[in-house]
């Protein structure tokens, strides 16, 4: 590998952690809506969702750059792939941030529905862990760390199912609570939706480091 790639790919993987922690902030600030009513930091999340959005092309540019440039082989070219697939999730991820803050919004302006306590704690926890994680997986090549990510998936897939059970049914008990119902139920999809994300990208470092694919494996 010549100097220069070296150069270039670890300046990609510098931004690709950037963007990381700009997302995984905006996640942060979108909770904080969601869950304290925060309504000062809503601007916030949309502003940072603009950035992200030229974060994202910036990242892509780059990569089509270097693609062009050194016309990298074997790992090099895994690597580049892999960090495509991963702008384009962390992005994902920004643009459901600002779903939730949406939904938050009118949820603030709601009487309070009882939800899950681990809705409100460990699930924002998980994820964030599952977003720091899979990058930090990404830049140092660990393998089990991805894997691990890949198994905490499966404890925000229960969360939110229990979301739906809890609030299944106080809709069934008292129709007032529908439209509060309905609201947190899309956060919580949106919730899981950014767990799926981080997924993929610790299913790509395996694909990266071990050439296997485990994205469409059945458990």
């Amino acid at each position: 590998m010549s100097l220069h790639l070296q150069r270039d790919l670890d300046q990609l993987k510098k931004e690709l952690l950037q963007l990381g922690t700009m997302v995984e902030a905006s996640f942060t600030n979108a909770m904080l809506v969601l869950h304290e009513r925060r309504i000062d930091v809503v601007e916030k999340v949309f502003e940072d969702e603009k950035l992200i959005d030229e974060r994202e092309v910036w990242i892509e540019e780059s990569c089509l750059k270097i693609l062009a440039l050194h016309q990298p082989v074997a790992v090099d070219l895994r690597f580049i792939v892999v960090a495509l697939k991963v702008n384009n999730d962390l992005e994902r991820m920004g643009d459901l941030a600002v779903n939730i803050v949406k939904r938050a919004t009118t949820l603030a302006e709601l009487a309070p529905l009882s939800t899950p306590q681990d809705f409100i704690g460990r699930m924002p926890e998980i994820i964030s862990d599952m977003i720091n994680g899979s990058l930090d997986a990404l830049v140092k090549l660990d393998v089990d760390l991805a894997r691990t990510i890949i198994e905490m998936d499966d404890a925000v897939d229960d969360i939110n199912r229990k979301m739906y059970e809890t609030l299944r049914a106080q809709m069934e008990n008292d129709s007032q609570t529908v439209e509060r119902a309905i609201e947190f139920l899309s956060t919580s999809r949106y919730m899981e939706r950014i767990a799926d994300l981080a997924t993929n990208i610790a299913e790509d470092v395996i694909f990266l480091v071990d050439g296997e694919v485990v994205r469409h494996q059945v458990i």
